[in-house]
């Protein structure tokens, strides 16, 4: 519960610096907002351990073949990666950047979940045997 009150500060101070900053260079702007958001990433290393640890363990005991949960921990992972990248992209004033980062990211989970569809394919055609 801490954790996110030191996320948001952290954020909350990058955007404040940023936004001073932004008049006078906005790429040192960018790039304060982007080391701000690497930081957070980085403070919260240890519990994003912790929480890949319970989900490969609850793979393990659901019974459930690893190789389903893969496709999902993926296109979670892309969705997070894009949500970031786009947001940036906006800042910097790129809307339309910050929509091809999102198409592409689209793109890249459906490409990351064909494992999860095909074999979800696989047991409908078994299934209407």
């Amino acid at each position: 519960m801490t954790e996110i009150f030191q996320v948001t500060a952290l954020c909350v101070t990058g955007a404040l610096l940023a936004l001073v900053v932004k008049r006078g260079s906005p790429e040192s702007a960018l790039l304060l907002t982007l080391a701000s958001a690497v930081l957070v990433l980085l403070f919260l290393l240890k519990d994003l351990e912790s929480l890949l640890s319970f989900l490969t363990e609850l793979a393990e005991r659901s019974g459930v073949p690893m190789e389903l949960f893969v496709p999902l921990y993926k296109t979670v992972g892309i969705a997070l990666v894009v949500r970031l990248g786009g947001s940036l992209c906006r800042d910097a004033g790129e809307t339309a950047l910050g929509a091809v980062v999102e198409t592409a990211g689209a793109i890249c989970a459906l490409l990351a979940a064909l494992p999860l569809l095909r074999s979800v394919l696989s047991l409908l055609l078994e299934l209407m045997e």
